[in-house]
């Protein structure tokens, strides 16, 4: 059973990064047409009508008062401040100088995750951060465009990776009493009250953009928000915030192959060598030492026993 249980959490973790890295084409395409605070707003509302659906249909009700706390702050840190700064970051400077600063963010969640969730930081961990930070910042570089990072632009990157940081840290304490679903969909809920003054400016600019931006708006809300986080919390429930945070460190190596597969950017040297680094790295951080794989402490028991395993075992 407990093998069963991570290899599920393992492939929910793999839907989150695929998904992820599919974003970064679609932001693309409608931050041509739409504004950062209008795009997140978007996306947002997209995302909570699919999962209230979902959450209806399941007749999963609100998740218990103990769980609200991480709701509120890892929707307003995450789904809130993180899409609007990220978008906007990515306005003033080029896409490789945002990825660099933005992975930042895996290793501030293992710092975190040590201070505020007790959790360990095996070598192994870190090394295999370490290694990837290294792929990113190498893929970053091949990516990066001449005259177009600015200090602003850093600045926002920066507090885009603080504020995905805390939300993660945030939300985990939140999945042993709430379910993934009730979790996510709260917590993207608070993301859009959080983002409705940009009401206006959404509205405006859906009235002009061209159809493939508003598409592409509706495909971040459905399937890199709705599903996308939903098998993020379902995974982040059964390991350490710090090991999931490491694993998005493949996000890059898959936003070339993506890149090169559907917008035909062919990956220079350099940009194939920080791709391999960050899924080796990935691979080391989720690696265990020989013969702990018995030994190695569950974290499932949150979700398996109480109130919050009971909600869990019906998203299953």
């Amino acid at each position: 059973m407990q093998k069963r249980t991570s290899r599920l959490a393992l492939a929910a973790a793999g839907v989150t990064v695929v998904l992820w890295a599919s974003a970064f084409v679609s932001i693309r395409s409608a931050g041509t047409a739409y504004s950062p605070g209008a795009l997140a707003l978007g996306r947002l509302l997209a995302g909570a009508l699919v999962l209230g659906a979902v959450l209806l249909i399941r007749r999963e009700g609100p998740p218990p008062r103990a769980a609200w706390p991480g709701i509120l702050v890892s929707g307003l840190l995450w789904f809130g401040v993180y899409m609007v700064v990220l978008n906007w970051g990515e306005q003033e400077v080029d896409a490789g100088t945002a990825a660099m600063v933005v992975n930042i963010g895996p290793l501030l969640i293992a710092l975190l995750g040590a201070r505020f969730l007790r959790e360990s930081l095996p070598p192994r961990l870190l090394a295999g951060m370490a290694v990837s930070f290294a792929g990113a910042v190498a893929v970053g570089l091949s990516m990066s465009g001449e005259g177009r990072a600015s200090v602003l632009g850093v600045a926002l990157c920066l507090l885009a990776a603080v504020a995905y940081a805390g939300g993660v840290v945030a939300q985990k304490p939140a999945l042993a009493h709430g379910s993934a679903l009730q979790v996510t969909t709260f917590g993207c809920l608070v993301g859009a009250v959080a983002c409705l003054p940009f009401a206006g400016q959404l509205v405006e600019e859906a009235g002009r953009a061209p159809l493939p931006a508003t598409l592409n708006m509706l495909y971040l809300g459905v399937f890199p928000t709705a599903l996308a986080f939903t098998t993020w919390a379902y995974a982040l429930a059964r390991t350490t915030a710090g090991r999931m945070g490491a694993t998005t460190y493949a996000v890059p190596a898959l936003v070339v192959l993506m890149a090169w597969a559907f917008l035909g950017e062919l990956p220079g040297p350099l940009t194939l060598l920080g791709g391999a680094l960050c899924l080796a790295g990935v691979a080391v951080s989720r690696s265990r030492p020989r013969g702990a794989g018995a030994a190695a402490p569950s974290r499932t028991p949150e979700a398996s026993s109480g109130p919050g395993g009971r909600r869990e075992s019906r998203t299953r």
